[in-house]
C-alpha cells in the first residue's frame, strides 16, 4: 500500500528521490505493501481530513513534538516557538538510510530513535520483525510508536533507552542505524556491532555542522569509513545537546578591546551552500565546545568548557575578530578553512573517519588530521 502511495504523491516510481538529489531503488528495500505513513504519523485522524493526508504523504519532515512535551492528539493547539524534540523524517530519507545502510534479509538491525515508528515499520517490512531493534529515549513517543507498529502488525523488540548506550539485550548486531545525531561515535555502538557490520549515523556539534558516516566495524573493534556526500541533519540525541551558557554580552565583556582583522569571514560557514554546510562540521572539529549566536550584526562565539569566546563584527567590508580566554576560537577555526582551501576545497566524501579505543580522527590526504570530541559517559 504504502509503495503505490509514494509513487503517486511523490512521483517515484521505481525510485525513490532524496533530497539531496541522488536516487535509491525503493522495490530493493521491500517497501510494497508496508502500512501507509498516516497509520503511523504520530497522532489520529483530524478533522481536516484532506489537509492532513497531504502533509502526511509529502516528501518532508514533521515535527511531532517540541521540547519533550507531548501533544494532546485529541485537542491539538496551535503552538509557537520551542526546539524540536521528535519527528517524523521525510520518507525519502528514511529510504536512502536503510539503503545507505546496505541492510540485507538476514541482519539483525538496531534503530536508534524510534520516532513515530515509521521508519521501524519499513525496517520489518524488508526483514524481520524479530531481527529489529529500535530505542527510543522518550517514553511517551515510544508508546505511540508501539500503539502504531503493534496495530499495523509489526513486532520489533522495544525499549525505552539513551542511544548512546545502544542496546546490550539484542546485541550484536549487523547493522545500527542512527535517526539523531552525535558529537561523536558512541563506544557502545562500536562494541555491539559483529566485525564486518555498519553502523550509519549522523555527527554533529555545537555549532550545527552535521556530517553523515557509513563505519565498517572491523575484527578489533576499530572501525571506519567516508563521510557521505549529502546535507542531511538530524536533532542532537537529548544528551549530546549543547548546554545553556547565559547571556553573550557577559562573554564579550571581558575581551580585549582591541581587534584585528579576520583572515576568514564568518559566512564562509553560515552561508547557505553545500560548501558552507560540510565547511562548517570541519571547523566544528578544531573548536567542539564553541557555540554560536548572533547579536545585531556581532558573530559571538562561547566555550562554555573552556572559558573562551570570540567576536566578529563587521566594519569597512571587513571583520573584525576580538578573542579571550585559554583559546583563540577563531584563530581556530581560520586554520581549518586555510587548510580546507589550500587543499582545493575537496569534498566530504574525500573525508575519512577512523574510530580506535578513545581516538575519533577525521583523516584527509592534503588536510590535518581533526580530532572529534570525545564525549564522556554520564
Amino acid at each position: 500500500m504504502l509503495a503505490a502511495v509514494l509513487e503517486n504523491v511523490l512521483g517515484m516510481g521505481d525510485q525513490v528521490q532524496s533530497g539531496a538529489g541522488v536516487t535509491t531503488p525503493g522495490p530493493a528495500l521491500g517497501l510494497h505493501g508496508v502500512q501507509p505513513r498516516e497509520e503511523l504519523g504520530g497522532s489520529g485522524r483530524p478533522a481536516r481530513v484532506g489537509r492532513w493526508l497531504t502533509s502526511i504523504y509529502s516528501d518532508a519532515t514533521l515535527i511531532t513534538q517540541f521540547d519533550g512535551e507531548e501533544p494532546d492528539w485529541k485537542a491539538p493547539v496551535a503552538r509557537r516557538g520551542g526546539a524540536p524534540t521528535s519527528s517524523s523524517t521525510l520518507p525519502s530519507l528514511v529510504v536512502r538510510m536503510w539503503s545507505d545502510a546496505d541492510v540485507a534479509e538476514g541482519h539483525t538491525v538496531l534503530e536508534i530513535g524510534t520516532g513515530t515508528g515509521y521508519s521501524t515499520a519499513l525496517a520489518c517490512e524488508r526483514l524481520d520483525s524479530g531481527d529489529v531493534t529500535s530505542i527510543e529515549v522518550d517514553p511517551r513517543r515510544l508508546e505511540a510508536a508501539a500503539d502504531a507498529l503493534y496495530g499495523c502488525g509489526y513486532t520489533p523488540t522495544l525499549a525505552v533507552a539513551d542511544g548512546l548506550y545502544g542496546y546490550w539485550p539484542e546485541a550484536r548486531f549487523d547493522r545500527v542505524v542512527a535517526a539523531c545525531s552525535f558529537r561523536s561515535v558512541p563506544a557502545a555502538l562500536l562494541d555491539q556491532t559483529r566485525p564486518g557490520g555498519k553502523i550509519l549515523l549522523t555527527l554533529s556539534g555545537w555549532l550545527y555542522g552535521y556530517a553523515r558516516v557509513l563505519l565498517t566495524v572491523a575484527e578489533d573493534g576499530t572501525a571506519q569509513g567516508s563521510l557521505l556526500p549529502d546535507t542531511v541533519s538530524f536533532m542532537a540525541a537529548r544528551t549530546h545537546a549543547p548546554p545553556s551558557f547565559g547571556n553573550p554580552a557577559h562573554w564579550a565583556a571581558g575581551l580585549p578591546d582591541k581587534p584585528r582583522t579576520a583572515l576568514h569571514g564568518p559566512e564562509r560557514l553560515m552561508a547557505a551552500t553545500e560548501e558552507a554546510f560540510h565547511l562548517r562540521f570541519i571547523a566544528q572539529c578544531a573548536v567542539p565546545d564553541a557555540q554560536v549566536v548572533m547579536v545585531d550584526e556581532t558573530v559571538c562565539l562561547v566555550d562554555v568548557v573552556s572559558g573562551s569566546a570570540a567576536t566578529l563584527s563587521p566594519s569597512d567590508g571587513k571583520w573584525r575578530v576580538r578573542e579571550g580566554g585559554p583559546l583563540r576560537l577563531w584563530e581556530r577555526v581560520e586554520r581549518v578553512v586555510s587548510a580546507f582551501d589550500a587543499a582545493g576545497r575537496p569534498g566530504p566524501e574525500t573525508f575519512t573517519l577512523r574510530v580506535c579505543d578513545a581516538d575519533q580522527r577525521l583523516v584527509h590526504p592534503t588536510v590535518p588530521d581533526l580530532l572529534l570530541r570525545r564525549t564522556s559517559l554520564p
